[in-house]
């Protein structure tokens, strides 16, 4: 791939054009409006000029809504030897473009499982999809060079291929993305005319689960609209579990012995399912579960903390695979948990008593 075209310059289309210029490719870039598109450009994702002719690949990154219209547009333009999509739902807009006539053996949808709370050109990176997973939805029509170009993509973007049927993709996405984009609002919601003394409680639970809330609604409004059958499916299972937990909840209040176990064996239900649902989340770089070790510091909120203590694990010789921090209320400190190897956990707890660190158990 030498030139491609990429029209809506949000954060995916962006993301992916900075990928693409940072290795080589020549990246027009189109919006509908203009200043977004010059906005990409002087972050280096390419220029906001018009191709003289025909480029390689037409990457078309705007709302699911727009999407068959906009392809449909840049097909009968003659714009490129091959065009594709980015957005999260794949089967509406394939029947939009067969509806439309258009010649679906230069069409492939895509789509990058990658993305932020933020939006627009400013949120882009360049390495927003390393190592995230790529749909790819070809049908019995797509030509191969198509599909080769596609894949050329991902890989520059040094993303990782999937290929998906689309409304096998559309069902997979409503589980594992759009319906906790719900949950988590639904949850948030509760905050919002929450007692203050109740919200100044909030820990790093309620922060893990509403992080996602922060979401754009009007870019949410549109991803739904394009898939709400198969979230609403979802969202009916989720709702008999709630309808169920209730109930068991109830029943915990009683003070009918019997009642008071049923009770109890809806809860643990619900928690033992939820227990075996998160084992099977793919672990690091998408290998299988790794069960980790927390080691918990006390930390200073002061400039340097977090290197110094990330240089202090690296002279232990110890990798962190994952961390999190927990700050304290009405307090410059935190907690900073630590999840390494099991085999690694007393290595870098005792190196780390060793150079002064307050370690919590």
């Amino acid at each position: 791939m030498r030139t491609a075209l990429v029209i809506g310059t949000g954060l995916i289309g962006t993301s992916a054009a900075l990928a693409l210029a940072g290795r080589g490719v020549t990246v027009h870039l189109r919006d509908h409006d203009p200043a977004q598109a010059r906005t990409a450009a002087a972050l280096g994702a390419g220029t906001d000029e018009a191709p003289e002719g025909p480029v390689d690949l037409v990457i078309v990154a705007v709302p699911p809504a727009f999407v068959s219209a906009t392809l449909a547009e840049a097909m009968r333009e003659g714009a490129a030897r091959a065009y594709l999509d980015v957005a999260s739902v794949k089967g509406g807009p394939r029947r939009e473009l067969e509806a439309l006539g258009v010649d679906m053996a230069t069409y492939i949808g895509t789509h990058p499982m990658s993305g932020k709370e933020r939006s627009g050109p400013l949120a882009a990176t360049a390495d927003l999809f390393e190592g995230r997973p790529w749909v790819l939805t070809p049908t019995r029509d797509t030509d191969t060079e198509v599909l080769n170009l596609a894949l050329e993509l991902v890989a520059l973007c040094r993303a990782v291929p999937v290929v998906m049927d689309a409304d096998a993709h559309d069902r997979a996405v409503a589980l594992v993305s759009h319906t906790p984009q719900l949950i988590s609002s639904m949850v948030a919601a509760r905050l919002a005319d929450a007692d203050e003394t109740a919200v100044r409680l909030c820990g790093q639970g309620i922060r893990d689960v509403t992080r996602i809330a922060a979401s754009d609604p009007r870019m949410w409004i549109d991803i739904l609209s394009a898939n709400p059958g198969p979230v609403a499916d979802v969202l009916a299972g989720v709702a008999a579990d709630l309808d169920e937990t209730v109930r068991s909840l109830r029943a915990l209040q009683s003070s009918d012995d019997d009642k008071r176990r049923e009770g109890t064996d809806g809860v643990e239900d619900v928690l033992r399912r939820g227990n075996a649902g998160r084992e099977r989340v793919p672990g690091k770089h998408g290998a299988a579960p790794t069960t980790y070790e927390t080691v918990a510091v006390l930390i200073s909120d002061q400039p340097g903390e977090l290197a110094r203590i990330f240089a202090d694990a690296g002279r232990a010789g110890v990798n962190i695979e994952d961390v999190r921090i927990e700050h304290a209320t009405g307090q410059q400190a935190g907690l900073v948990q630590l999840m390494v190897e099991p085999a690694a956990a007393p290595v870098l707890s005792a190196a780390l008593r060793e150079r002064g660190w307050a370690l919590r158990q």
